[in-house]
């Protein structure tokens, strides 16, 4: 068995997903967020994007780790025609999005930073999504009923509308709702045993 025990993890978000993901793995851990400015230069493009953004989120804690502390960051973005999508500021952009999405493909990207005292490394995890067309009822409907506004790209692949509206995807499901398990366990067992 792996020593986890050993460790603090210290998950660095608030995301109910993540940490139910992580407990899930029964690993021990404690939440700890700072607020940070997820803002990122325009040039950047897809996983440049999510992989600066988690560097951003590692930054607050790289002076006050002690040996023996993993801090876990991540970041989710959906990339759809050369087009970042965040989370929508309200229901307008949340709708606006969702028929954007309608009817195509497009890449969940996820990046996963691991601070320690000695060092910073990341992975990054892309998986591509298909989507049938959406009527607007359903969009709405979604809107309504759902919690869209804290997810990027307006939407759960967990929610209605990711068991109504994806028609498969190619790579990780749980990195698609916002944590490549099995690649962060595996990450985490390495960086245990170094």
């Amino acid at each position: 068995m792996i020593p986890f025990n050993d460790y603090q993890i210290i998950l660095a978000s608030s995301s109910p997903r993540r940490k139910d993901f992580l407990e899930s793995l029964s690993i021990p851990f404690t939440i700890k967020t700072h607020q940070v400015d997820e803002t990122f230069p325009p040039e950047l493009k897809g996983k440049k994007i999510v992989e600066f953004i988690v560097r951003q989120k590692s930054a607050p804690f790289i002076n006050s780790l002690r040996p023996k502390q993993i801090v876990i960051t991540a970041d989710t973005i959906v990339w759809c025609e050369n087009r970042y999508l965040g989370k929508p500021e309200n229901k307008k952009v949340a709708k606006e999005m969702l028929k954007f999405l309608s009817g195509k493909s497009h890449e969940v990207i996820t990046s996963v930073g691991f601070l320690t005292s000695q060092k910073f490394e990341m992975i990054t995890e892309a998986t591509k999504v298909y989507f049938k067309n959406f009527t607007d009822q359903e969009i709405d409907h979604y809107i309504e009923e759902a919690s869209p506004l804290d997810k990027a790209g307006a939407y759960g692949i967990q929610d209605w509308i990711g068991a109504i509206g994806v028609t498969h995807i190619e790579g990780s499901y749980t990195n698609v709702v916002g944590l490549p398990l099995a690649q962060v366990k595996d990450k985490l067992s390495i960086l245990v045993q170094e």
